[in-house]
């Protein structure tokens, strides 16, 4: 079988996501989970937007060795010398040149004429080439673009040494059948196209991302570029998950084979999902909460009979934690440790001790603490390593009758106290006026949403928000058994994420990218 090389790009386009930034931290443990996966290739950022961004690929260039590492580079010196100033110390560096070639952004975007996008793409090209081998190209929005002129263009990239052609369908536009033949004339009219590896990159606006990039392999792409999830600009990408998992459950139709350890991607979505903000919808193919559950009684009938009757997929083979084993406060440390790795956690002896403190003192709280709770529970831990400013004591008071009030206490920059408290139209505006007045920086709500972890009275909340400052959004997530603290939680995230950014000059210049 042919080998499909995985290009992840969850790092650069995944992060473009509205409220999904990242800081280098994040970034690195994203990197490693990735690497662990499988991925052949990782897009570690763009390193020319930011220094926060620049900083993150040096990083993970650096110390990510068992995959190519990848930086984003328009067309232009500038880009290129600043991609490969990040990526030098990669074991085997790539550096990803784009430009536009659909009408409407050459008009429009580039104000540039096809000849000279042909001549800049040619020679940017070239120039990367100068500081190594390993050179991608990619015309933005191509499926929207002159096949003729596409042809024109791939060719003379690879006469200047591009080795991988990258084919974006950069807003979601094209059709499978199109898509797919477009990427059969290029390999029928570009004559030195032997010497490159055909990819795709395709967006989800449509809902055709995995439909387009599996017609694309169909028709002898032999790259893929996607990311955890399926996050990224807009309606995102081409999930990582989904393609590996159509590809090796339907080797009847696609004669080729991936690098992926599957056993490893329900993990690594959570770990993605958990860093970005960005919550799984229940009925998400593969990873989703539903994926594996089935609640028809002809459905449960059947998969207790033989679960290939209505599951195509063993949940094992993706990672999904098949044990309903449920802890209680009498549990001990070694059962609690024993589910956190058959969860897929690794945790450090620091992180696993302040881990299970948390474990006690929910059970505390609740009889039966399920897989979700301690999801939940490593989550909401793990998001508070590094704050600016973290929620140390909240008391709300409320009623029908009452006005709201809220009195928080946080710990900010190097170990200061601070409180004030704050009047609301209800509790949680009250919280999140009070937490304004002390952390003073301007924002405004965009997006509150509440859902329960599991059943029960006695259930998790988990807050999900979305703030924006300066027009940029920014995502937090937040769980406890009370509500009102979960919002709390989620805002503090939030807030810890924009002031992040802006300590570490990680905010994005308004520049266009290759989606």
């Amino acid at each position: 079988m042919n080998k499909l090389l995985i290009f992840d790009t969850t790092l650069r386009d995944g992060e473009q996501a509205a409220g999904a930034s990242l800081n280098i931290h994040e970034k690195l443990e994203i990197a490693r989970a990735l690497e662990a996966l499988g991925v052949d290739i990782i897009e570690a950022g763009f390193p020319v937007t930011s220094l926060g961004d620049f900083e993150a690929v040096k990083r993970i260039a650096s110390e990510v060795r068992g995959c190519t590492v990848c930086g984003l580079a328009r067309a232009n010196p500038k880009d290129i010398d600043r991609a490969w100033e990040a990526l030098q110390k990669a074991r085997d560096p790539r550096i990803h040149v784009f430009i536009s070639s659909s009408e409407v952004h050459m008009v429009h975007q580039l104000k540039k004429s096809r000849d000279e996008v042909l001549s800049l793409a040619r020679d940017m090209v070239a120039r990367a080439k100068g500081y190594c081998s390993n050179i991608e190209f990619s015309p933005m929005d191509a499926s929207r673009s002159d096949p003729q002129f596409i042809h024109a263009l791939l060719e003379a990239v690879i006469g200047a040494g591009a080795t991988t052609l990258n084919i974006p369908d950069t807003v979601g536009y094209a059709m499978p059948f199109e898509f797919g033949s477009l990427i059969e004339g290029i390999f029928n009219n570009v004559p030195n196209i032997d010497k490159a590896v055909v990819s795709v990159h395709c967006h989800d606006d449509l809902g055709l991302s995995v439909a387009n990039s599996l017609e694309a392999v169909r028709r002898g792409a032999r790259q893929v570029e996607c990311t955890v999830n399926g996050i990224g600009e807009r309606a995102g990408n081409a999930a990582l998950e989904e393609l590996v998992m159509a590809i090796r459950t339907r080797p009847d139709q696609y004669d080729v084979t991936t690098s992926i350890n599957t056993e490893l991607i329900y993990p690594t979505s959570r770990l993605v999902s958990q860093r970005t903000g960005f919550p799984v919808q229940p009925n998400k193919a593969v990873v989703g909460a539903n994926a594996f559950r089935h609640q028809s009684g002809i459905h449960q009938d059947g998969v207790i009979k033989m679960p290939k009757t209505y599951e195509i997929m063993d949940p094992k083979t993706v990672g999904v934690p098949a044990s309903s084993l449920v802890l209680g406060k009498l549990s001990g440390r070694h059962a609690f440790k024993e589910r956190l790795a058959e969860l897929g956690y690794n945790l450090s002896e620091c992180d696993f001790d302040r881990a299970f403190a948390a474990f006690k003192e929910l059970a505390d709280k609740k009889k039966e603490v399920t897989d979700r709770d301690i999801e939940s529970l490593v989550a909401e831990e793990q998001r508070t390593v590094i704050e600016a400013y973290h929620l140390d004591r909240l008391q709300v008071t409320c009623g029908d009758r009452g006005i709201p009030t809220a009195a928080v206490r946080l710990i900010g920059p190097g170990g200061k106290v601070l409180e004030d408290a704050a009047l609301g139209t209800g509790p949680v505006d009250a919280v999140y006026k009070a937490i304004n007045r002390l952390v003073g920086v301007p924002n405004r709500l965009t997006e509150f949403s509440i859902t329960s972890i599991t059943a029960g009275i006695d259930a998790i909340g988990e807050v999900f928000i979305r703030i924006e400052s300066e027009g940029v959004s920014y995502s937090g997530r937040g769980a406890d058994t009370d509500v009102i603290v979960s919002s709390a939680k989620a805002y503090m995230n939030a807030l810890n994420r924009l002031l992040a950014v802006r300590m570490n000059g990680q905010a994005k210049t308004p520049s266009g990218t290759v989606n």
